[in-house]
């Protein structure tokens, strides 16, 4: 197994951090560097994703199953673990089947149920861009608006632009992202329980955790709590970090 590209912050218990689909470490790093005044935080690329590696294959097993190696290779002890949306179900996965391993767990707006596929349109208008010709982020940009209008979401996705040569490519492996694209709305298995600790915060306007799917979340996760944030979407963390902080740094010290 490859190893995965982290970033390492601060010193004290461990606080690994794990991104949501199209993202990457960058995302975090303004969070993580106040996480890391008084965590050792680890904010990881998963696979497919920023600096890690490629591969064909794609789901929550296998990205929980990077993480047990990560853990395992830094002779990391008793790690928080917080997760934002695809990374959530990520550390959902990793929790239900390591629970001796995780201390705390904390996931950002992402519930266990099963999702249908709602990322057609980004996905058109990533492979539209054309990569050889195209000479400037704003030039990929300008492709992109004729699929995704909101700007802060086509800053987002343009972070994983990056120079080849005179021309440019994705750092995300997107040919495979898209071809298991359904793999990244599978649900957790439902017989499953989780005991220990656990925090979802979700965005108010945000319709990934809604009060529906409430009893779900506490039938497997029977010791947690939700929060909402007030005015935040489904990037709560980005769009309010001083309310998803003060969330979080109130639960993992209480």
């Amino acid at each position: 197994m490859q190893d995965l590209y982290f970033r390492e912050l601060g010193e004290g218990q461990p606080l690994i951090v794990l991104h949501g689909l199209f993202g990457s470490s960058d995302n975090w790093l303004t969070l993580g560097k106040r996480f890391a005044e008084d965590f050792k935080v680890y904010i990881i690329d998963q696979r497919n994703h920023g600096q890690s590696f490629h591969s064909d294959e794609f789901s929550y097993e296998s990205m929980a199953a990077d993480l047990q190696q990560f853990i395992h290779s830094k002779n990391i002890e008793r790690p928080h673990v917080l997760g934002h949306s695809m990374g959530g179900k990520t550390a959902m996965t990793f929790a239900t089947t390591h629970p001796e391993i995780v201390d705390k767990l904390i996931v950002a707006d992402i519930g266990p149920q099963s999702y249908p596929v709602h990322h057609s349109t980004i996905l058109k208008g990533l492979f539209s861009i054309d990569l050889q010709n195209t000479k400037s982020r704003r030039e990929a940009d300008e492709q992109l608006t004729g699929y995704i209008p909101e700007i802060g979401i086509r800053q987002f996705l343009l972070k994983n632009l990056t120079r080849s040569g005179s021309s440019f490519a994705w750092k995300i492996n997107l040919p495979v992202i898209a071809q298991q694209i359904e793999q990244i709305g599978k649900g957790l298995n439902q017989n499953t329980s989780y005991d220990k600790s656990a925090l979802f915060v979700r965005g108010e306007k945000s319709d990934y955790i809604k009060d529906s799917d409430v009893n779900l979340i506490h039938s497997i996760f029977t010791n947690c709590q939700l929060e909402t944030i007030a005015g935040a979407g489904h990037w709560l963390h980005a769009e309010k970090p001083q309310e998803f902080y003060d969330i979080t740094i109130n639960y993992l010290k209480s």
